[in-house]
């Protein structure tokens, strides 16, 4: 049995260290102040990421949040690279059922998804498309997890997901990927590419 609780694990360079932009950290806080359980662990190393999910696994959450950099074939930790077929193998064991959430620029795309969906049977994978500011990310999390848990505490659907992700896109001028799990599909999964209606440099 697991619930509907965000379990957040970041890892960021010495610069954004030194510079306090914890992201992941802020987003904890707000969980909090919506009443909303969640669990914050920064680690530096591979090791200290895998020792990290399988707390996430021993807590039952059901959502896990990943805070770092990222491009199109990689995440990293402070002193550490990690591609993305190894991330799937990494991340495999632990996210059947469950949905992960990734802020980290340039790394929510199709190569992330066709590494870690089918195998890992991950409901779903949401991130940003490119490049994003710490400032946007952050809003623009907090705001997303503030309104879905706003409107059903107890889960977080396909049905929320979609029109949440529209407005926080619009509000806040950034452009989102949403992969979701279909055993019909002969990839595995379905994509929605979520862009503000607005003009912008996106």
């Amino acid at each position: 049995m697991t619930t509907a609780n965000v379990f957040i694990i970041e890892s960021l360079n010495f610069d954004d260290e030194r510079n306090r932009r914890f992201e992941g950290r802020f987003l904890s806080q707000i969980l909090r102040l919506g009443e909303k359980a969640s669990a914050y662990y920064y680690v530096q190393t591979t090791e200290e990421f895998e020792k990290a999910l399988r707390l996430f696994q021993k807590s039952g959450y059901r959502y896990l949040h990943l805070s770092c950099h990222g491009n199109r074939a990689s995440i990293s930790t402070t002193l550490d690279e990690i591609s993305f077929p190894d991330l799937g193998k990494l991340l495999e064991p632990y996210l059947d059922n469950k949905r992960l959430f990734v802020s980290a620029c340039s790394a929510v795309n199709d190569y992330l998804a066709e590494c870690i969906i089918p195998s890992s049977k991950c409901n779903s994978i949401i991130g940003p498309t490119r490049k994003i500011l710490f400032s946007d990310a952050a809003i623009t999390w907090a705001s997303f997890y503030h309104l879905v848990f706003k409107e059903n505490p107890e889960k977080i659907t396909k049905d929320q997901i979609l029109p949440t992700l529209h407005s926080v896109a619009d509000t806040f001028q950034v452009s989102l990927n949403f992969f979701w799990l279909d055993s019909q599909s002969d990839k595995g999964y379905e994509k929605a590419l979520i862009f503000p209606h607005t003009k912008n440099n996106y």
